[in-house]
């Protein structure tokens, strides 16, 4: 059994491997150990050099790059018997299996694990280190800061801050170690320099702004607390200035606070003096629209998780009227209805019909954009029935406000809200329905087309939507239906009929 000993760097372990690979050494006659006390440099991949203490005839093992590349993360992994297993690869490698870098081999598999958790640990380091600014009469480092990695990042993080930091001296201790940067040079020991109950206690100027800020800018309407323990988790919690903020921001917003919770001051920074400015919360504030009814709807759960209910637009005395079926991602940001990517094939099509936007009314059946988070997008998700009968009263205002001729519905949601739920989008397309004193015209959503993924398909639902257009402008000018033919939203022909009205059954007759 051959014992040797490393520093527990990279650099000395792959010297050592390459050395013990030259002398033909099985995994299973090494016992790695690895002192502790070192001040580390900044390790290099295989390549072409032979490291020192290696034999001048000695063959230089040659790797591919992602292979390369997946043994330095993994190097980083907190495990004590990472050495042992990283030389038992490389001794599988020289041996001429390649199969171990892929991630269907055993060995590959816990290899992609291993290098993947490091990753991840890089990542939360550098978005997890907060700084704060010492009294300068102690000198050098100008900023400290205390941070806890799951995995021996700490050379590679420092790296980016040295970068990132400038001209500023700094200096990170965790429990295992400690990067310093001068301004010009960066040191890393494997020894903490200061714990972490003597980093200063004061809050600086730059953190009562950030704090300040932090909270002006979050949303409870918005909060949604899976995706945030997912993408900060609470252990990094305690290591933030803004932690000791976070439960109690959840808190009120679990308790229904829908607006954007503001501090009541906010901070700017002089140009000539540094100081933070302190400004009123209110003149801080963009310009928004007067709060209206809708905005304080609570009639059904929507509104937790949106941004904002997306009014209807347009002229008030609107010939036509579009109704679709929720504002998407781009809509509740905005606060406008149809200017995301379906808006963008809308606006398209109506020019292909020559109607203007600005004579069209348009609003959606329901407010409050209704989605499910994928990753760090917000994908639509389908009202329910129930959804879309809590939003038929805010419906009911604009078509009673607007008294359109023709209404031009959306997809099967904006048409079940105006006929009920009973209503079928196939049955319906390419007709015409006598409808609330005018007329009701159906077709595709544009989302519809934009989920085509064939081109014809696509270009085919575009037709069928632009020759529904072309049909409600045709029928604006047309003398209007006999005013029995009026509908409410949401309820089906069977209850629009009137018992003393015999030719009640025909008035929803649709006209081909």
């Amino acid at each position: 059994m051959r014992t040797v000993v490393i520093d527990g760097e990279y650099a000395s372990w792959r010297a050592a491997a390459l050395s013990a690979l030259a002398e033909k050494l099985p995994p299973e006659l090494i016992e790695w150990r690895e002192i502790s006390d070192h001040t580390a440099s900044d390790p290099s991949l295989f390549d072409a050099e032979k490291p020192p203490g290696l034999p001048s005839d000695a063959p230089v093992l040659s790797i591919s790059k992602t292979f390369a590349t997946l043994l330095k993360e993994a190097a980083s992994f907190r495990d004590s018997e990472r050495w042992a297993f990283l030389y038992k690869l490389i001794w599988r490698w020289s041996q001429g299996d390649r199969a171990v870098e892929s991630a269907a081999d055993q060995d590959g598999v816990r290899l992609h694990k291993m290098a993947k958790s490091v990753r991840r640990a890089q990542h939360d380091m550098i978005a997890y280190v907060r700084f704060r600014k010492r009294d300068p009469a102690l000198g050098a480092p100008e900023y400290v800061a205390w941070y806890e990695p799951d995995h021996d990042v700490l050379a590679w993080s420092a790296d980016h801050f040295a970068q990132r930091m400038g001209r500023s001296s700094w200096m990170i201790t965790t429990p295992h170690g400690a990067a310093m940067w001068s301004g010009t040079e960066l040191r890393i020991e494997r020894r903490p320099a200061i714990a972490a109950d003597h980093l200063p206690e004061n809050e600086d100027d730059a953190e009562k702004l950030w704090l300040t800020y932090y909270k002006s800018t979050f949303n409870p309407a918005r909060l949604n607390e899976t995706a945030l323990h997912q993408h900060m988790p609470v252990r990094f919690w305690k290591g933030l200035p803004e932690g000791p903020l976070i439960p109690q921001m959840i808190s009120e917003a679990r308790s229904g606070a829908g607006k954007v919770a503001q501090a009541s001051g906010v901070g700017a920074l002089s140009l000539t003096s540094g100081k933070a400015i302190i400004m009123e919360a209110e003149k801080a504030q963009p310009a928004r629209h007067a709060t209206t009814s809708l905005d304080a709807c609570r009639r059904c759960e929507l509104w937790r998780e949106a941004t904002q209910a997306v009014q209807g637009e347009g002229p008030v005395q609107a010939a036509i009227m579009l109704v679709g079926e929720q504002p998407g991602d781009q809509e509740d940001l905005k606060g406008r209805p149809f200017v995301g990517p379906a808006g963008q094939l809308l606006d398209s099509a109506m020019q292909r019909s020559g109607l203007d936007r600005a004579d069209v009314y348009m609003t959606n059946a329901v407010k409050h954009f209704k989605w499910e988070p994928r990753g760090k997008r917000r994908l639509h998700k389908t009202p329910a029935q129930r959804e879309v009968d809590a939003c038929s009263v805010w419906l009911e205002q604009e078509l009673a406000t607007v008294r359109p001729r023709v209404i031009v519905a959306l997809g099967a949601t904006a048409l079940h809200s105006l006929v009920g739920k009973q209503a079928t989008l196939g049955s319906h397309l390419d007709k015409t329905l006598p409808f609330n004193g005018g007329w009701l015209v159906t077709t595709y959503h544009p989302s519809f087309a934009l989920r085509q993924q064939d081109e014809i398909a696509r270009d085919r639902a575009v037709d069928v939507i632009v020759s529904a257009l072309e049909r409600a402008q045709t029928l604006a000018s047309a003398a209007a239906p006999d005013a029995t033919g009026f509908r409410s939203p949401g309820r089906s022909s069977r209850d629009d009929r009137r018992d003393d009205d015999p030719e009640a059954s025909d008035i929803c007759a649709l006209i081909p």
